[in-house]
């Protein structure tokens, strides 16, 4: 049985929850100042709750705290993206060659699954939740491969991945995503691990190429005019 969340806790989810959705909707730019006065008033939120919620998205690499100025949304350099990425290329065409056509059929219901919210999310507008669900796909297939070290080694990489992705994606061509998953999954059913293979190492360089570092390409709003706007 689940837990039952306390008043603070929800509280702290939905603050966690709204930034978050700033920042992955872009209206938040990294290195912005999260100053807790603004989040309060347009959250009407309690400071303690703002605080719990901004050392929760510290932990998690969303945000960095600096002694004697606060919190600012996290920035991710370009070199560690490009390190990231390269990393996780060795990483999942080594998972991929781990995956047989048996058991892709034994875990044919979770793959559905998966790729029915994958392209449920692509209707949501909600760039943390397109985010997560495509990241979804690349988790399933480290646990089909069943090599526990190469999984504990992609979720390590996949959380700042995502945090670059939902930061610095400028165009989340989610439809290109699903229809290159798809292609993935297809040669992985056939047994063609080589294909499957090349198709990860195209994907992944697809990814990193929608990529926009130029942190003067979208103009920041302030904190109270981003969370006024979700």
């Amino acid at each position: 049985m689940n837990k039952k969340l306390t008043p603070k806790q929800r509280e702290v989810n939905r603050v966690v929850d709204a930034l978050t959705q700033a920042i992955g909707q872009h209206k938040l730019r990294p290195g912005t100042r999260l100053i807790e006065a603004q989040i309060v008033e347009s959250l009407q939120a309690n400071r303690n709750h703002v605080q719990a919620a901004l050392q929760r998205m510290s932990s998690q690499g969303i945000v960095t705290i600096e002694p004697n100025y606060g919190a600012i949304v996290a920035r991710p350099t370009a070199k560690q993206a490009q390190e990231i990425f390269f990393a996780r290329n060795m990483v999942e065409c080594a998972i991929i060659s781990c995956i047989t056509p048996e058991k892709m059929a034994h875990f044919a219901e979770e793959i559905e699954q998966q790729q029915y919210n994958e392209h449920n999310s692509l209707l949501s507008q909600n760039h943390r939740d397109i985010v997560h669900q495509l990241g979804e796909f690349h988790a399933l297939m480290s646990r089909i491969a069943g090599n526990d070290v190469l999984r504990d080694i992609l979720n390590n990489l996949m959380v700042m991945s995502s945090l670059i992705m939902m930061l610095y994606q400028k165009d989340i061509s989610t439809h290109c995503q699903c229809d290159e998953h798809r292609d993935i999954l297809t040669a992985l059913r056939s047994g063609d691990c080589a294909r499957a293979q090349l198709l990860m190492r195209d994907h992944l360089e697809t990814l990193q190429q929608q990529l926009d570092f130029d942190e003067n390409s979208v103009n920041s709003l302030t904190v109270h005019q981003a969370l006024v706007q979700l």
